[in-house]
This record gives C-alpha cells, structure tokens and sequence, in this order.
C-alpha cells in the first residue's frame, strides 16, 4: 500500500510529487498520457510564470516532470477508470485492469477549455488561438482581437484585453450576455470593445497564425470575415473529474468541491489544480495547490497513524 496516490502530472501532480517525496511518502502518480504537463505542453510560451519568462510551454513540461524524476517519484501510464473509499484504504482502478491502494489520494487530472470544434481552431492553437486572456493576452497588446462567448469568463477576457488591444471583437451567438450585469457595465464602458451580436464562428484561417475568422449570422444566415490576430475562446471549462463524482462530492459543473488547502469532503482524499472549485486557475496556483494538498495529506497521515 502506498501512502500516497497522486492521478493527474500536470503542474498541480507533479509539484505534490515533489513535495510528497521531499516529506518522504511513498507514493505513485498514475497519468493516462504518454508525456506529463497537462495543457501547458499546448501553450507555445509562457510569460507569467515567475522566474521564467518567455519559456516554452513543453519545455516547461519536461522541467517539471525531470524535477519529479529526480526526486524519485514513481510513475504509472494508466488511465483511472475510477476510486474508491475504503476509509483507512483507497482503491484506484485503472483502465489496464490493475488496482493500487492507498492511504490517501491527490486528484490532480485538471480541467479542459470547451472547444469551438471549428477549422482552424486545432491548426492555430498557441498561433493565434488561445483558452486564456491572462496568459496570452500580453502577446497581442496594440493588436485586432475577438473574444468569443457571452458569460462571465468571455466579458472578464474582453474587458481585460481591451487594456493592451487595439480593439476587441466580443462575438456572441445571442442577442444579449448571459454575464452579470456589473460586468455588462464594465464592458460596455470600454470604447474598443465592439459586441457582434447573434454570430458564430464558422472557421479560423491565416498564413502560419491567425489572420481572420469567418462569422456566420445565425439569423440572416450571411457570411462575413473579420480580420483579426488572435481569437479567444470562452465557451466554458470541463473539469477532468468524471471517475471520480461517485465518491468524491462535486459542485453542479463538476468540480472537486476543496477549499485553499485542497481537503475534500471524503476523507484522505484531496484536490489540487484546475479541477477543484477555485478563483483562479493558472499554472502557478496549481503548482501551489500541489504543495498545499501534501501539506494537507501529511497532516492526515498524521492523525491516521
């Protein structure tokens, strides 16, 4: 039995292997692709995280994942097929038809940006096309821009691009925002932001990154195009936790329900990264959240013994 079951290597898994092994756990992260890092792999540079400015999102990846290495940690390709609670033990099965056991477990699989499932969108990722206006937005500061969405997410990207873009195109598939109205307010008070009403993304297209987009007016049903450099998708996130909401409890869209320590509602099983509720969900938070979860855990372990 292992003290220590992380699912998930992206930035929030391998940071608790690293600090589960630095405590002197024994423990196993179990990661269903073939390579570590989660989404930072598909980012082409990252600029925001401290000490490192500029890097690669895949080099930041393999940094990472050699720090976990050389801490010794020990790893598993499987794909979790689900967990349960044993109370003293917890059972983790995995698509290969092996079960680990546990004394506790860090649920670490993140969450995905909702696709647009457009042409061009998988072409231009990290070209041009980006899930995240914090993360990217510096890189087309006094440049043409579209936001698509309507909620929160889509009006708070809007409102912050407009501070470093030349303009920003909001392009919404209804005829008003599903986002609060102080937000509205904000948005509206922004003189380069311009809301395209009633439209859809129909493809995105350029010359090695992004150029324009075609929209589709959903009830003229006429085709127009857009210049623009960058297109920012904000049509929701997908928490990775589907093995998991049988035993561990979940808010309405999926998410692990742990505050900033990472506890769950099931006993000696904690949270980290983008898949718990959380404000902000960045690379640097999730590596927080994984020394957060093992501080957690140990104090578990603790008690337990």
């Amino acid at each position: 039995m292992y003290d220590l079951i992380i699912i998930g290597s992206g930035p929030a898994g391998l940071s608790a292997a690293v600090y589960g092994k630095r405590a002197g756990l024994n423990l196993l992260i179990i990661e269903e692709k073939p390579m570590s890092g989660g989404q930072v792999l598909n980012t082409s540079e990252v600029d925001n995280y401290l000490g490192m400015p500029g890097i690669g999102g895949f080099d930041m990846g393999v940094k990472f994942r050699e720090h976990a290495d050389a801490a010794g940690a020990e790893f598993k390709t499987a794909a979790v097929t689900s967990i349960r609670d044993g109370g003293e033990m917890k059972i983790v099965e995995t698509s290969d038809g092996t079960s680990y056991e546990a004394k506790t477990l860090i649920l670490a699989t993140g969450a995905e940006h909702a696709p647009l499932g457009v042409p061009g969108e998988e072409e231009f990722k990290g070209r041009g096309v980006s899930y995240c206006a914090t993360c990217d937005g510096a890189f087309f500061r006094g440049k043409d821009v579209a936001v698509v969405g309507g909620g929160d997410v889509a009006v708070e990207d809007a409102v912050y691009l407009a501070r470093m873009c030349r303009k920003v195109y909001l392009i919404h598939r209804r005829d008003s925002l599903r986002a609060a109205k102080g937000l509205q307010d904000k948005l509206t008070a922004c003189e380069n932001i311009e809301i395209l009403w009633n439209r859809t993304v129909k493809d995105i297209h350029g010359s090695g990154s992004v150029e324009a987009v075609t929209l589709l007016h959903v009830t003229e049903q006429a085709e127009e195009e857009l210049a623009v450099e960058g297109v920012f998708i904000a049509v929701g996130m997908h928490p990775n936790t589907e093995a998991f909401r049988d035993t561990v409890p979940c808010d309405e869209k999926g998410y692990v329900i742990a505050g900033e320590d990472c506890v769950t509602k099931a006993e000696g099983i904690f949270a980290a990264g983008d898949l718990r509720t959380k404000q902000v969900r960045q690379i640097i938070t999730a590596v927080a959240d994984g020394a957060c979860a093992v501080a957690s855990a140990e104090r578990y372990l603790t008690a337990y013994k």
